[in-house]
């Protein structure tokens, strides 16, 4: 029998209480709280397995579920100020354990605090791991002279890193890298034994420089907030996602854009799958706001006809290219491609995604299709993508701006 692919299971710690900034784990940066962009950046990456956050605030629950994590209840005694980050991943572990019968064979420790963290530093710690290091952490290099103040009179500084004497050159000095804080990475059955972060042989990942920061205060939410339009590409969740007045259609496909991409068939043969109800109101607000919808899906299935039905728009499927349709679509209803957003989440949605104007894929999308896309919803298929997009277009309220 194959040994089953190993497991990795990421997890964020997002407490409620945090005396530096108030609210923190869901203050907004670039547009998107804390919270969701450190579940984004560890469901985008390819090893990752199952996204965890371990919360004691509801708030902040329900924004990690609508970014495409699972949550877990963190204990009181946990949640307090001189809790550590090592016990709540202890007790995610074990909660993990429990509901899949199997330890990780690798759990991270993702900060939310960290706003830039990429998936490719989730991928890189996580593969140092399973390529053999007992643990790994993100560092950036570091050139600096660092400096104690050992408060024993006027002349107390003291070199740590240098000797004051002797002042190298930057390239005549060894390089020192800066543990980041955004990523940890530690084999399972080691971290549940040690109880620690650091144990064994720890690889160092390194990661750019320019977009090191952790948030412990309000200066740094604002830093923070300054440098994401510089930093954001397609990394973060909705750092270039369309606006009121920037799409005149959506076009939306159906598995896996507005469902889980998961289906159940009964003993006639007959198919059911799972929707979103906040979906179902985002759609609603964009056909009262009069912008043009259409499902556009490749299978022909009576479930889609009835979704389409329900929701009161048209629908094309049985579709083999869909690229075609929706250039047929667009020409019947006057609209010009470049206007249309097209939300989708697999390979068969790429020909639209070259077509329309503002390709968007869902969180839960295939890599390629996220890489091909303007915008990433923050939650996944048939979790509320399509009320997130809705939210782009009509604001949070969905109320549009031309509505009385």
């Amino acid at each position: 029998m194959r040994d089953p692919a190993p497991r990795v299971l990421a997890v964020i710690p997002a407490r409620g209480g945090s005396k530096g900034v108030p609210g923190k784990n869901l203050a907004e940066v670039g547009g998107v709280p804390l919270v969701s962009r450190a579940v984004h950046a560890c469901r985008t990456a390819r090893l990752v397995s199952e996204v965890l956050v371990s919360t004691d605030d509801p708030a902040i629950a329900e924004a990690a579920r609508a970014a495409g994590a699972t949550t877990v209840e963190r204990p009181a005694p946990l949640s307090g100020d001189t809790a550590t980050s090592e016990a709540a991943v202890l007790h995610a572990l074990d909660t993990d354990e429990a509901r899949h019968g199997r330890l990780a064979d690798v759990v991270l420790l993702v900060q939310c605090t960290s706003p830039f963290l990429t998936a490719d530093d989730v991928d890189g710690v996580t593969a140092a791991v399973l390529e053999g290091a007992d643990t790994a952490v993100t560092a950036a290099p570091f050139h600096g002279f660092l400096w104690r103040d050992l408060a024993t009179g006027p002349s107390s500084g003291h070199g740590v890193n240098h000797d004051a004497a002797h002042r190298p050159r930057r390239q005549d000095r060894p390089e020192d890298l800066l543990e980041t804080g955004a990523a940890y990475a530690m084999r399972g059955d080691g971290f549940r034994a040690v109880r620690h972060r650091f144990f064994g042989r720890t690889a160092l990942v390194r990661t750019d420089p320019a977009r090191v920061l952790e948030i412990d205060d309000p200066h740094d939410l604002a830093r923070a907030r300054a440098l994401a339009p510089l930093l954001d590409r397609n990394e973060a969740p909705g750092a270039r996602r369309p606006g009121p007045g920037d799409v005149d259609a959506v076009v939306l496909d159906f598995d896996g854009t507005q469902t889980d991409d998961t289906v159940q068939i009964d003993a006639e043969g007959r198919e059911r799958v799972s929707v979103h109800r906040g979906d179902g109101l985002g759609i609603a607000a964009l056909r009262d706001a009069g912008i043009p919808l259409l499902i556009l899906s490749t299978e022909q299935n009576p479930v889609v006809t009835a979704r389409a039905r329900k929701l009161r728009i048209p629908v094309l499927h049985g579709v083999d290219r869909k690229d075609e349709a929706l250039k047929q679509w667009c020409d019947e209803q006057g609209v010009d491609p470049a206007r249309v957003l097209y939300a989708g989440n697999d390979a068969n949605d790429l020909p639209c995604f070259a077509l329309a104007g503002w390709p968007v894929a869902v969180a839960s999308a295939h890599e390629p299709v996220r890489r091909a896309a303007r915008a990433v919803t923050t939650a996944p298929g048939g979790r509320g993508a399509i009320r997130e997009i809705a939210s782009w277009l009509l604001g949070p309220d969905l109320k549009s701006p031309h509505l009385p």
